[in-house]
């Protein structure tokens, strides 16, 4: 009952405009744009001080976790499962076959801690997203991502460290140190 009410809550702020919904159950300080579209919202596990953006696809229905602080910008697709290679190899079988198909992809995803989901980025079935990384735009997701990496391409390779940016910013603002660590560990001087 509950991801129906989330799911007509959304389109009917989708009727007046397009601005920030505040406020998901169990997650007061988590913005979700009501041109998001979530499917299987129940096997959503969204963390507080979550930011997601407009025009994205989000396709949970075989698990998704998304931790807290993450941040998913604008017109990204993260799908939970796949078809497209069953379809294309099963051909008309599809039909007489049910159930499982050869080549269908199902698993969930895990984006963690403060990790950034860069514009027009897909992540793909089975796909980790490390606490502290970013998917550089245009990427496309598939297997692990390390904490803190920098990935960029289709499909993503890692190309860079975030904590390498982070103590950059982190010597201009000591008084930062404390709360980056709290979620981070130790940084990197």
């Amino acid at each position: 009952m509950r991801a129906f009410l989330n799911r007509l809550r959304r389109r009917l702020v989708r009727l007046i405009g397009f601005r920030m919904l505040f406020g998901e159950a169990g997650a007061p300080h988590s913005r979700i744009a009501p041109s998001t579209c979530i499917e299987g919202d129940a096997a959503l596990q969204l963390a507080d001080h979550v930011f997601i953006g407009q025009f994205n696809f989000i396709d949970a229905s075989a698990g998704l976790v998304i931790e807290e602080g993450v941040q998913i910008t604008n017109f990204c697709s993260i799908v939970t499962h796949s078809t497209h290679d069953a379809l294309r190899v099963n051909g008309r079988r599809t039909a007489e076959l049910g159930g499982e198909l050869p080549g269908y992809r199902k698993a969930p995803i895990r984006l963690g801690a403060y990790s950034f989901v860069g514009p027009h980025s897909l992540i793909e079935p089975g796909a980790v997203l490390g606490k502290g990384a970013i998917l550089c735009a245009y990427s496309q997701l598939r297997g692990t991502a390390p904490d803190f990496a920098i990935m960029a391409g289709q499909p993503a390779r890692q190309v860079g460290d975030t904590r390498e940016r982070d103590a950059a910013l982190l010597a201009k603002h000591p008084e930062l140190r404390e709360a980056y660590e709290a979620w981070a560990g130790r940084a990197v001087s």
